[in-house]
């Protein structure tokens, strides 16, 4: 048995039974493909796949005990690759982030610029997705370190660690009727026109849930998954906007005299909690333990550390 093996296994599992897909994801053939698994098969001698003809059907139950055997040999030997890296390349390398377009756009770009000025060798690879994706993205070790609010902590295979708490506040423009109102209500928001996120992002849950509370119907008029674009259209007009705090710092639009302001609404949706997450068992460089250090000042690699050996249920904001 080999390492083509267990990739090709690997690959096909997480790619439904799909061989074609497998061989595309894999830069190599179908018949390779088939060939490689029936030889491990063969091996073993158990069925890793259950068959209708030449097509994969289901996965049998040896076979699930198989890939876990084999996702435990390759996350160790993407270990051993990068603990190669770090002591040949000395603090070089790539590292991978997930995160969504929030945090990628309003959190990451100072942590980012500071991580390359102390490790210039080190270059930065940023993915852009849902919490879902993010999550997905750190587990299929496509990054080693994700960043989001939502998701992150439904996954059994993923170490996650809350680094700072934000805010759901709300932007009007200056000339709106609500605009000089300092403590806004539910009420008041159920009766306009509303622009915020599609539900899968930063923290949209917790807007529907208070509106459900109170057994209000909020009139959401827009969703996007971009600040800025929400943002855009409540200058355009369309209702009012409610956004996570980071992206009302530095906005020209909401300086003193712009065309909007905004009002807190932690009173109204309560406080959010980003995560960062780690996929577990995994062997984290010395830069990326750096970086989660420049993300928040409540993490340390003391604090990684304990959590990957099993400890992270004791650690909270």
């Amino acid at each position: 048995m080999n390492l083509h093996q267990f990739r090709f296994v690997q690959e096909a599992a997480r790619r439904n039974l799909n061989l074609t897909e497998t061989a595309k994801a894999l830069f190599t053939s179908q018949p390779g493909i088939s060939k490689a698994i029936l030889e491990l098969e063969e091996e073993l001698g158990v069925d890793i796949f259950a068959r209708h003809g030449k097509r994969l059907k289901r996965i049998t139950e040896p076979g699930q005990q198989v890939l876990k055997a084999i996702e435990i040999i390759m996350r160790e030997v993407g270990n051993l690759k990068r603990i190669g890296e770090e002591f040949s390349k000395q603090d070089a390398g790539t590292l991978s982030i997930a995160t969504t377009h929030t945090q990628a756009r309003y959190v990451l770009p100072a942590p980012v610029a500071a991580l390359r000025k102390r490790y210039p060798k080190v270059a930065v690879s940023l993915h852009q997705g849902t919490p879902e994706q993010v999550a997905r993205m750190v587990l299929e070790e496509t990054a080693e370190i994700g960043l989001a609010t939502e998701s992150l902590s439904g996954f059994d295979d993923l170490v996650t660690l809350p680094c700072y708490e934000w805010q759901h506040v709300v932007v009007l423009p200056a000339q709106h009727h609500l605009a000089q109102v300092e403590r806004l209500t539910l009420e008041q928001l159920a009766a306009e026109p509303l622009i915020s996120y599609h539900p899968s992002f930063t923290g949209r849950t917790r807007i529907d849930q208070a509106f459900e509370t109170k057994r209000l119907k909020p009139n959401v008029v827009l969703e996007a998954i971009d600040s800025d674009v929400i943002k855009t259209y409540v200058r355009l007009g369309l209702g009012i906007g409610i956004v996570a705090e980071m992206a009302v710092r530095e906005d020209p639009y909401l300086a003193p005299g712009g065309e909007l302001v905004w009002r807190p609404a932690s009173h109204l949706f309560g406080q959010n909690v980003a995560r960062v997450a780690f996929k577990r068992g995994t062997y984290l460089r010395n830069f990326v333990y750096t970086f989660a250090e420049l993300v928040s000042d409540r993490l340390s690699r003391a604090l990684i550390t304990r959590a990957m050996s099993g400890d992270a249920e004791t650690y909270d904001l």
